[in-house]
């Protein structure tokens, strides 16, 4: 299954003088598609072709993101859907497949849905993965959902859950946050797990500024060390087996950055270390995960450093 990209993108961009960032994207997208981008999309083309046609719609249930009437042949969707291991965001139910994903993302979801309020929002979703937070987000009242992750098998796995959602105010662009057009048009924008992942992260939140109304909310979760100073962690090599982590603020070190992007009313709602029950290998993502690259004791990562803290936090635009 492919969407009808330019469509979905005029329809996503639809304002006054949108035209020129709507060509553009669609531009991007079409050459993101192309198969020498990646070995494996032919395959996961191959793959969606051949999802059956069921009847769609979508909802949330004890936050799992449930996609399409039930298939009468589930061993066969069983194995098509298995082209797109690994499956890491969920948990979701296709057409009567259940997806035991690497992270019970519902958790996550649980511990900040209380703190925000989504009603009729406009969202951006930053390193959205297969899009099960922008359901999410919807079920909680966001009125459009754009999404952008750069991975082609979150875009494989993102149109298999289209394929049984059906239609819906959410698109996800399988582009780097950084080409996006900054409009400041959004009424909340939802980084979360990329913070880290920036050489930068200063760069990354003053982007992310730019994206967000007067008044805007930036709703960022991100890896933190257990410290009560102004500090930070700035690991040699891996972090709990991940690459590419870069910088791992304190507390107060993150909002001093965040004060310093610019952004106010800065409040932290959660803070949460990461079990093995919260990310943990299944058979739908049957690779190492979490409890490899923890310490006997689960205390620190194989490499030394304190285990995986994350913290919630909410900060406003200046208005």
């Amino acid at each position: 299954m492919m969407l009808d990209w330019a469509a979905e993108i005029h329809a996503g961009f639809a304002y006054e003088t949108a035209d020129e960032i709507a060509d553009l994207l669609i531009r991007q997208t079409q050459q993101v598609f192309q198969p020498r981008h990646h070995g494996d999309w032919p395959r996961w083309q191959a793959a969606l072709g051949d999802l059956p046609v069921v009847e769609t719609g979508w909802s949330i249930r004890k936050g799992v993101l449930v996609a399409g009437r039930p298939t009468e042949d589930s061993r066969m969707l069983t194995e098509t859907l298995q082209q797109f291991i690994p499956w890491r965001k969920g948990p979701l139910n296709l057409a009567g497949v259940e997806i035991d994903t690497e992270w019970r993302s519902d958790w996550k979801w649980q511990r900040i849905a209380a703190s925000i309020d989504l009603t009729a929002q406009r969202v951006l979703d930053i390193g959205a993965g297969n899009g099960y937070f922008g359901f999410q987000m919807l079920n909680a009242g966001a009125r459009q959902v754009i999404a952008c992750d750069p991975s082609l098998l979150f875009m494989a796995q993102y149109l298999a859950i289209r394929h049984f959602a059906g239609s819906v105010n959410h698109l996800l662009l399988p582009l780097k946050f950084e080409t996006l057009p900054a409009r400041s048009d959004f009424d909340t924008v939802f980084s979360m797990g990329v913070l880290y992942h920036r050489r930068e992260p200063l760069e990354h939140l003053k982007q992310v500024f730019q994206h967000l109304k007067p008044g805007g909310t930036l709703v960022l979760e991100t890896l933190i060390i257990p410290d009560p100073q102004d500090c930070e962690l700035d690991p040699s090599g891996r972090y709990a087996n991940m690459r590419n982590v870069y910088r791992l603020p304190s507390l107060p070190r993150l909002e001093r950055w965040l004060e310093t992007s610019c952004f106010g009313h800065i409040r932290c709602i959660d803070q949460t270390k990461t079990t093995i029950n919260e990310q943990r290998s299944t058979d739908w993502m049957p690779f190492h995960s979490l409890a490899q690259a923890l310490s006997v004791d689960q205390n620190r990562t194989r490499e030394g450093y304190p285990a995986p803290l994350r913290a919630t936090v909410l900060a406003k635009s200046a208005s």
